[in-house]
C-alpha cells in the first residue's frame, strides 16, 4: 500500500512550504493594503476592505430569478437484474436562474467607487469627474467585446485584461490621479461592460446561479482594481 501512497515533496522541502504559506499570505495582505493606501484610505479602512473582498468573494446576496423554459437534462433510474442504472435524458421544463451580487467582487469596489465620486462632488473636482467617466465608458466597451457568456457559469473575461485597460487609461488621461483613475475604471468596467450589459443573456447561460461580480468576472475585476493601482 505505500507504494501508492508519497509525497510530492520531499520532507525538508514540504515543511519549508508549510512555513512560506503564511508569509506569501502576508505579503499578499500588504499589497493589497498598499494599493487600497494609494487611492487616499486610511490604513484600518485599507485593512477592512481587503478582509472584506477576500471573505465577500465567498457570500452572494440574491436580488432577483429568471424563469425559462428550455431543454433540461435529467436523470432517472433503470432497475436492471435488481441493479438500478442512472440513465440521463433531456425533457422540457421550467429553468429557474438566481441572480445574486457578489459582495468581494461588487459591493465591495462599489462602495469604494460611490465613495469617492462623492469626495469629488464635494471638492468640486468637476475636471476629474469627467476623466473618470470617460475612462469608465472606455474600460465598460472594451470589456463588454471581449466578456463571453459560458454555459452553466455565468459571464467570463480574460483575467488580465482589465487591470491593462485600467492602467493604460490612468497614464493616459490620469495625470496627478492615476491610482484613482486605475481602480474606478478597471473595477467599473468589469461590472458594467461583462456583467450588466451582458445582463439580457444570463436567461440563456442554463445556470442555477448569476453572481453579478462573481465567478467568472471577479478575478478580474480584483485584479483590476489591485494591479492597476500599483502599476501607476
Amino acid at each position: 500500500m505505500r507504494k501508492f501512497l508519497f509525497l510530492p515533496l520531499s520532507l525538508p522541502f514540504l515543511v519549508l512550504f508549510l512555513i512560506l504559506i503564511p508569509l506569501l499570505f502576508i505579503l499578499f495582505a500588504s499589497t493589497i493594503t498598499l494599493a487600497f493606501q494609494k487611492l487616499g484610505l486610511p490604513l484600518p479602512v485599507a485593512y477592512t476592505l481587503f478582509w472584506a473582498s477576500l471573505i465577500g468573494s465567498f457570500i452572494n446576496i440574491p436580488v432577483t430569478e429568471t424563469k425559462t423554459y428550455g431543454p433540461i437534462v435529467k436523470v432517472r433510474e433503470v432497475s436492471f437484474f435488481g441493479i438500478r442504472y442512472p440513465v440521463p435524458y433531456v425533457d422540457w421544463g421550467e429553468q429557474k436562474t438566481v441572480i445574486a451580487i457578489n459582495v468581494g467582487g461588487a459591493l465591495v469596489p462599489l462602495s469604494i467607487t460611490t465613495y469617492e465620486f462623492l469626495r469629488l462632488v464635494t471638492l468640486k473636482q468637476n475636471e476629474l469627474l469627467i476623466k473618470l467617466l470617460i475612462a469608465i465608458l472606455i474600460a465598460s466597451i472594451i470589456s463588454h467585446a471581449f466578456s463571453r457568456p459560458i454555459k452553466g457559469m455565468g459571464i467570463a473575461i480574460p483575467t488580465f485584461l482589465p487591470p491593462l485597460i485600467a492602467a493604460s487609461l490612468a497614464f493616459l488621461i490620469g495625470g496627478a490621479n492615476k491610482p484613482l483613475i486605475a481602480y474606478v475604471s478597471g473595477t467599473m468596467g468589469v461590472l458594467i461592460g461583462a456583467d450588466l450589459l451582458n445582463w439580457d443573456k444570463i436567461k440563456d447561460l442554463g445556470a442555477s446561479m448569476v453572481s453579478i461580480g462573481g465567478a467568472g468576472t471577479f478575478d478580474g475585476i480584483f485584479l483590476a482594481g489591485i494591479i492597476a493601482v500599483l502599476l501607476v
